[in-house]
């Protein structure tokens, strides 16, 4: 499976036409619901199943705080579940960018 060309404006710090979906799914998925807008939401939902879709938004911190908040209500995942809503992360984040 590779990533639609009108998707690749997602991956600004990657060679697209190198990232293999089936080893990397979690970036991808990630990535594009963070950043994405409505047709990366439906090539995800298409392309990925749910349950790797809630794993992603559980696992990985790359979300912003505001987009983890929106999926984490439509896949009916706790905020206290998602990664980047827990302390470790959000003191790191402070510390980065305190302001």
């Amino acid at each position: 499976m590779k990533i639609p060309k009108y998707l690749h404006q997602y991956f600004w710090d990657v060679d697209v036409e190198k990232l293999d979906i089936e080893k990397y799914p979690y970036f991808v998925v990630s990535r594009l619901l963070d950043k994405g807008n409505i047709e990366a939401v439906r090539w995800v939902k298409k392309n990925f199943n749910y349950n790797l879709v809630k794993k992603t938004l559980i696992n990985h911190r790359d979300f912003s705080l505001k987009s983890a908040s929106f999926w984490a209500l439509i896949y009916k995942v706790p905020l206290t579940k998602v990664k980047c809503f827990q302390e470790p992360y959000l003191a790191m984040r402070r510390t980065h960018w305190p302001y």
